[in-house]
Formats: C-alpha cells, sequence, structure tokens
C-alpha cells in the first residue's frame, strides 16, 4: 500500500461527516434550532479526526518529506495552498464554536454565523479532498521511493497510535487547571 491509500481512506470518513452535517445544516436554517449534541459531535470529529488526525499525518510526516524533494514549483504552491486550506478549516471550526456556544448562551443572532460557519465546512471538506485526492496524492508519490513509502506508512501507523493519548492527557490537564 501506498502512503497516500490511508489518507484517502480518511477522507471517506470525512465526506461521510460532511453529508451528516450538511444535513443538520439544512434542519438548521428551515427549524431554526440547533442539536448541540450533533454540532458539538462535528467539532470534535474536525478537530480530532479531521485536523489532527488527518491533516497531522499530511503535514507533520507527509508534507515535512516533500519539503526536503526538488519538487516542481506547482507541486510546492500546491502544497502550500492545502497548508492555507488546513489553517482556513481551523479557522472555521473555531468560528463555529465561538457561534456555538453564543447560541447556547441565548444570542439569537449567533444562529446566523453557526449556519454559515458549518455552511462554509460543509463546502469546503469536498473541494479540499478533491484537491489532495486528484491533483497532489498522486504526483507527490513519485517523489519517493519503495523504501521511503513503506516508512512513511509506519511513521503514520505510530502516528495514529499515539494520538488518543494526547488527546485524553490534554483533555485530563485541562480539567486540572
Amino acid at each position: 500500500m501506498k502512503p497516500i491509500g490511508p489518507l484517502m481512506r480518511e477522507h471517506r470518513l470525512i465526506e461521510r461527516m460532511v453529508v451528516v452535517l450538511a444535513a443538520e445544516l439544512d434542519r438548521m436554517k428551515t427549524e431554526k434550532e440547533v442539536n448541540f449534541i450533533l454540532v458539538d459531535a462535528g467539532v470534535d470529529f474536525f478537530r480530532s479526526y479531521a485536523d489532527r488526525t488527518h491533516h497531522g499525518k499530511e503535514e507533520d510526516i507527509l508534507f515535512r518529506d516533500l519539503a526536503a524533494k526538488d519538487m516542481t514549483p506547482e507541486l510546492v504552491a500546491m502544497m502550500e495552498e492545502l497548508v492555507n486550506d488546513h489553517v482556513y478549516g481551523r479557522g472555521k471550526v473555531g468560528q463555529l464554536v465561538d457561534a456555538r456556544n453564543r447560541f447556547a448562551g441565548g444570542e439569537p443572532g449567533a444562529l446566523l454565523e453557526m449556519i454559515s460557519a458549518l455552511g462554509d465546512l460543509v463546502e469546503f471538506y469536498p473541494a479540499h479532498i478533491f484537491k489532495e485526492d486528484k491533483r497532489f496524492f498522486f504526483p507527490c508519490q513519485e517523489y519517493f521511493s519503495r523504501e521511503e513509502q513503506d516508512s512513511m506508512l509506519s511513521e503514520f501507523d505510530e502516528f495514529d497510535r499515539i494520538l488518543i493519548h494526547e488527546k485524553y492527557q490534554k483533555m485530563v490537564e485541562r480539567f486540572e487547571d
């Protein structure tokens, strides 16, 4: 298996969550109310899975190793664009959380901000995934030998293995403070 295999498999799960959240977005628009359990689960999903797990492997491993290669200017520009996309996604999740908290606190106008941020996220992720799957992942694999790809796959596995411990250690530390 190539390192893009696990990344593309993760994309499929992200796409499924986007469909779930798009349905909630439609419901929020028509009913003017929020399923806080689903929105909170979506935020956790975007932060823990899409960003920390998936984007973490891309940025901390794949992009790091690609940066050491003599890539074409187009691929370098695409990688920079993808990093900027990740920053954009993090910002939109932050906006969603802020609006969610204000709406839950009784600020009715925050619902429109929630709808906007969630709408941006459900539009953003499919386009971002398409860009990675169709325009970036396959060309970037040509820069790695079979041994480098195998090593990257092993590093992906180790990255995933330690994430759950990292997440819950940080949670406990937050509560301790």
